[in-house]
């Protein structure tokens, strides 16, 4: 890194010094970034790359609620509205206690990219609240949800800003939180997606980021190893909503899931997972994964979930949070013979990690290509929304496979043009970098 993407850097650094994850996506990205601003001067002296890592705003409000005994509760919510130069600011909400302003920043700068990459007319942003939805009642999420849009709604439209779910935040907070914007709006407008399908939701939606994910690494596979999930052994990690549908279809794809995890550890069935028995325990009961061993006597469970990539496996997915597998679990897959290694959340690896596993050769996608698939299923969503329309499942996954082979096979010809050949990390910045500086430098300063 050099020249102005490295005095951007350095600025940033000083100033949010103290924002280690929006400072670490925005190292990975500006990174790539040198051969796109050498060819093309303007984005230099219109300062568009110091322009480009800052969010156009950042929302922060105080959300109050009732729990269950009548005691009051204090959480703190945040919109970051990071760049709407190709369309409507779009990303998703995160309730978790880990939330804050920087893993915000985080998440809304790679948005921009990854909604950047699925072709569609979508700018990026986040939110979410440090509220955790986990061991709360039907009633107290109610509230809680009510609460959060009661501030929100003042900042968001179909044409402004359209949220969708994120960790913590599915179905049923999105049905919670778009009655809300119903109730103080008096609209019925494609404002949220995720929502359920008897009141403008997108057949395909749920399934969309994991099998979305699957459609990225087996165009990959095929393109650059000449092979496919057929045969392979897959590890996921998460157990959660992408998690559960990219192991899902990754097994449709003729692959063997091994293992699972949450953040109490993780199981390895050497039978394969049974996805029905987890989804059961994570989705119904909101129990533990080690209760997978009570009907399953030949799987174990091992407590910590970052030893689940001490697991020999062809394929690996990490699908749970950011910075989940460091440079050491890399070093563990690498010598255990691992093929590729395809995000399914929002930076999962490392910056050492993604920097050894593409020095090694390992097949390597950032979360921001290869997890687009939920926000691509959004923005159709919002184009049924605004027309009117319900597609089918199959139009929906026929448009979402498309979409996702697309993205792959535009960041690997960028790499390539830029003499990078495969490293889609590279590509998927540069791709998506290119289409919004070049809207930005025809909006003007603004």
């Amino acid at each position: 890194m050099n020249g102005e993407t490295a005095r951007v850097l350095e600025t940033i650094k000083k100033q949010y010094y103290y924002q280690s994850e929006y400072l670490q996506a925005a190292e990975e990205i500006l990174d790539s970034l040198d051969a796109a601003i050498s060819s093309n001067p303007a984005l230099t002296d219109w300062k568009i790359i110091e322009r480009f890592v800052r969010p156009d705003r950042v929302i922060s409000f105080r959300v109050c609620w009732v729990d269950d005994k009548g005691e009051v509760q204090v959480n703190n919510g945040y919109r970051v509205q990071f760049n709407n130069a190709i369309g409507p600011y779009k990303g998703g909400l995160r309730f978790h206690a880990s939330v804050n302003e920087s893993i915000l920043k985080f998440l809304g700068l790679e948005q921009v990219l990854k909604n950047s990459l699925t072709g569609l007319p979508m700018g990026g942003g986040k939110g979410g609240s440090d509220f955790d939805p986990h061991g709360k009642s039907d009633g107290e999420v109610m509230r809680f949800c009510q609460a959060f849009m009661t501030e929100l709604h003042r900042y968001i439209g179909d044409d402004i800003d359209v949220p969708a779910g994120d960790i913590g935040v599915g179905g049923r907070e999105i049905g919670y939180l778009y009655g809300q914007y119903k109730r103080l709006t008096h609209r019925s407008d494609g404002v949220l997606t995720g929502k359920g399908i008897p009141f403008g939701g997108s057949l395909g939606r749920t399934p969309a980021t994991g099998y979305g994910l699957c459609y990225f690494a087996e165009a990959a596979m095929k393109k650059l190893r000449n092979t496919t999930f057929a045969g392979k052994t897959v590890v996921v990690s998460g157990s959660g909503n992408v998690a559960h549908y990219a192991a899902e279809k990754a097994i449709q794809l003729g692959g063997k899931v091994v293992a699972m995890s949450d953040s109490s550890g993780y199981v390895f069935d050497p039978n394969g997972i049974d996805l029905e028995a987890v989804y059961q325990i994570k989705q119904v009961r909101r129990a533990r994964i080690k209760e997978y061993l009570a009907d399953h006597p030949k799987a174990t469970y091992c407590d910590g979930p970052s030893g689940i990539w001490s697991l020999p496996c062809d394929v690996a997915l990490p699908c749970a949070t950011q910075n989940e597998l460091d440079e050491n679990d890399a070093k563990k897959l690498i010598a255990n013979g691992v093929l590729g290694v395809f995000e399914g959340a929002n930076m999962p690896c490392t910056l050492a990690a993604q920097r050894l596993l593409i020095e090694k050769g390992i097949l390597y996608s950032p979360g921001k290509a290869s997890n687009a698939g939920g926000v691509a299923v959004s923005g159709l969503e919002m184009s049924q929304n605004s027309m009117r329309l319900s597609w089918s499942f199959e139009e929906v996954d026929s448009r979402l496979k498309t979409i996702m082979e697309s993205i792959f096979e535009n960041c690997l010809a960028t790499a390539v043009k830029y003499g990078k050949q495969e490293n889609l990390l590279f590509g998927a910045n540069v791709y998506g970098f290119e289409k919004v500086s070049s809207a930005m430098l025809s909006l003007g300063v603004i």
